[in-house]
């Protein structure tokens, strides 16, 4: 009853707090980071020589750079050249580049699996290559790469948890100090990972939800009864 009293009193408080503050993390840099991605992705595949050269070398940054070592370069580096960021910014700033890179990779496979033909088409109907692309071309990439970029999505519900290594003190971050301070790391971190695989799984059905949403019958999953 004890062990009850103080994880409801002392401990929920805090990892709800922690929380929050994941969640304001997560959801900014998954917007900035897929669309970042899809930016970077038809530029890699339909691009000006010069924008598949630039996107490249993002990508090959971003993805070749361990995520930890690129907040430490924007918490920490960045200072060096005069240019100082809250932690909760170096946190976004990172995670979106580091998402988008990802994201990317997935849209230029869905983008190449789309028949040029049908950019040859569109170029007879008067379309412009921009807009061949954007309207005709990306939406059916989206459709393929959804279960790569989904699965971006719960990579970055995971590693938000580093945000604490630059003093951005999310859920993880909270339960280290919680489990430091009282010295009860298994209850502490238990419930963390508890939390964790909470949000996994509520972001797994909702792309479960949107594949079979905006599948092409005949082209989506196969569903087993």
């Amino acid at each position: 009853m004890d062990e009850l009293l103080f994880l409801r009193q002392e401990v929920a408080p805090e990892l709800l707090a922690g929380v929050w503050m994941s969640i304001k993390l997560i959801v900014p840099s998954a917007i900035f980071g897929f669309f970042i991605g899809i930016v970077s992705g038809v530029f890699r595949v339909y691009g000006h020589p010069v924008l598949k050269r630039l996107a490249g070398l993002y990508v090959l940054f971003f993805r070749g750079f361990p995520l930890l070592v690129q907040l430490y370069l924007w918490y920490f580096g960045l200072p060096r050249i005069g240019i100082y960021l809250s932690p909760f910014a170096a946190a976004v700033i990172g995670f979106s580049l580091c998402s988008g890179a990802y994201h990317s990779e997935y849209i230029r496979g869905a983008l190449l699996s789309v028949k040029k033909g049908q950019l040859l088409a569109a170029y007879s109907l008067g379309f412009s290559k921009i807009r061949a692309v954007f309207s005709i071309l990306l939406p059916q990439a989206m459709r393929r790469a959804l279960p790569g970029n989904g699965n971006e999505f719960i990579y970055l519900i995971k590693y938000s948890s580093l945000a604490y290594m630059v003093t951005c003190i999310e859920l993880t971050g909270k339960g280290s100090i919680l489990a430091n301070f009282y010295f009860k790391y298994l209850e502490i971190f238990a419930i963390v990972g508890a939390i964790y695989l909470v949000m996994v799984s509520i972001a797994t059905w909702g792309l479960n939800y949107l594949e079979d949403r905006i599948a092409i019958p005949g082209f989506g999953r196969p569903k087993y009864n």
